[in-house]
């Protein structure tokens, strides 16, 4: 397996490619703005895009689901949950001039312990709510991608609509329970642990409530 990313948009999203190196497939991850950038990044893989998986769908991560899907028209999986968030982020664009193509439905509704497979790669679906309410991370072969959950030193907001701080609780001891090895490929910022994360993020390890950040 290899991840290929690259940060994009006023909001330096990460958007992330996985490649199944056996077969050449690949899904992208939070296709969120500048799909050029993120053509770029699949040109370099040399693998052959085979679906978009979201984390959720706040408008920094979904930005370049459109552009993406003309050249390349492989289906995106959502969460149910995050459907009113993702209709209506093309609202959001508008009340704060942010220029934003609003992508089609979503194909694909993705459950909590469900998988999701791309080659001979297959991930477990973990329902994270809170920062968002459909919320998920996708963990697999020793690594999670963690959508806005969980930063190196943070987490994600929860001032936000439909966000729950409640619901964020309990998804962070969801995540806290995975192997410490776990890499942790974040919506935003540089990659850590669950193990560094349980160490040293007050919000992870319980010695701090959660509260917004900037993302």
């Amino acid at each position: 397996m290899k991840i290929f990313s690259r940060t994009v948009g006023l909001f330096e999203e990460n958007s992330y490619l996985v490649v199944d190196e056996t077969t050449g497939d690949a899904v992208m991850i939070d296709p969120g703005d500048e799909p050029e950038r993120l053509f770029e990044m699949l040109d370099e893989s040399g693998a052959t895009l085979r679906a978009i998986w979201l984390t959720h769908a706040h408008i920094d991560h979904i930005g370049a689901i459109e552009a993406i899907r003309r050249r390349h028209p492989v289906p995106v999986h959502l969460h149910p949950a995050d459907r009113p968030v993702y209709d209506v982020q093309s609202f959001f664009a508008e009340a704060y001039g942010i220029p934003f193509e609003q992508p089609g439905p979503p194909d694909v509704q993705l459950e909590h312990q469900g998988t999701v497979s791309v080659g001979t790669l297959t991930f477990r679906v973990l329902h994270t709510p809170g920062h968002a309410p459909g919320h998920v991370v996708y963990h697999g072969n020793g690594v999670v991608l963690g959508g806005d959950l969980l930063f190196a030193g943070s987490v994600g907001r929860t001032d936000l609509p439909l966000a729950n701080p409640a619901h964020m609780s309990d998804s962070l001891k969801l995540i806290s329970t995975l192997p410490p090895e776990t890499v942790v490929h974040p919506g935003h910022g540089d990659a850590t642990t669950i193990g560094e994360e349980l160490r040293s993020n007050p919000f992870l390890n319980g010695t701090a409530n959660v509260r917004r950040d900037t993302h």
